[in-house]
């Protein structure tokens, strides 16, 4: 849920300064360029969200974090060698955040799994205000200042870091995920309190 976020609010909440400060785009027209974003966010889930269920979640979500933060890094690449323009980067991010937003949707689910269901409510709100606090007070403050800076390689720098963190995740629900997919929320509780 850190990785999540981290990636997610360091990409969204300062992308208006990115498209502004590398790429001249007006602020008027800046909207534009967010819409896409939305779009991927809800078409992710939509229309993968099933192969959660079928093919199995740990198995999806470390495939999503994974091509998530693999997608993130490549795409900050593109981006610190002036091989971008304010539309393919537009589209780029849209690929990560479709594939991103199905992995934390997915996430979100599997953590309230986890636990007995008398706790699960508390355990979704803790691990949702760690990985908010994370992601939503450092990210966009470490990458407003890589981008006040105006170097695109520091910039590359930030987006290696919330790559990097996908992919942490990615290999962390790969060893320590738990088998949900095709179980009920009760008997998944009853069998992890054995």
């Amino acid at each position: 849920m850190i990785a999540q976020a981290f990636a997610y609010n360091a990409i969204f909440f300062t992308y208006a300064l990115v498209l502004a400060r590398f790429y001249s785009v007006p602020a008027d027209a800046v909207g534009l360029y967010l819409l896409p974003f939305a779009a991927g966010n809800l078409l992710g889930p939509l229309l993968l969200g099933g192969l959660f269920d079928s093919v199995g979640r740990r198995l999806m979500i470390t495939l999503t974090y994974a091509g998530a933060g693999v997608l993130l890094m490549v795409t900050g690449y593109c981006f610190a060698n002036g091989w971008l323009t304010a539309v393919t980067q537009t589209v780029l991010w849209t690929v990560v955040f479709f594939i991103a937003s199905a992995a934390a949707s997915s996430a979100y689910l599997t953590v309230s799994e986890l636990f007995p269901v008398e706790l699960r409510g508390m355990a979704i709100s803790l691990f949702y205000a760690v990985g908010t606090a994370a992601g939503g007070l450092v990210a966009p403050g470490l990458f407003g200042a890589m981008i006040q800076s105006g170097s695109r390689s520091q910039v590359l720098g930030g987006y290696l870091i919330g790559g990097l963190l996908m992919v942490a995740a990615a290999i962390v629900a790969a060893f320590l995920g738990v088998s949900a997919g095709g179980r009920s929320l009760e008997g998944l509780a009853a069998t992890e309190r054995s």
